[in-house]
């Protein structure tokens, strides 16, 4: 029936809408830049991006509310992904670390091996 109506063009599929976006494509822009300043700058006490922080920031700047999932969602869309900070002391010494590795470690090693 489709095809005596519109010809060919009446049998190729159609792309359902869906839902609209949260966010429009300038909206997520400056998303990205904000991000990109840190959480520090923003007023977070820490410098780490949690779901429910991004959540809060859109929240705060554009009047849309997402709950973390729907944040992730976003965060992937924009090409983000899961990060974790490195585990690390400031104050390592990482010549310090190197030489211990080099020299000590051998030494404990084998005095373990000969016990």
């Amino acid at each position: 029936m489709k095809r005596r109506k519109n010809g060919d063009d009446g049998l190729k599929q159609k792309r359902h809408p869906g839902r609209p976006r949260k966010l429009s494509d300038r909206q997520m822009e400056s998303l990205a830049k904000l991000l990109l300043r840190g959480p520090r700058k923003l007023g977070f006490p820490t410098e780490l991006w949690t779901l429910e922080r991004v959540g809060q920031l859109i929240e705060r700047r554009f009047g849309v509310t997402f709950d973390p999932s729907g944040v992730w969602h976003l965060l992937r869309r924009m090409g983000w992904s899961c990060q974790k900070p490195e585990r690390r002391a400031r104050e390592r010494d990482d010549i310090a670390v190197a030489i211990w590795r080099h020299l000590e470690w051998p030494r404990i090693k084998k005095g373990a091996a000969n016990s």
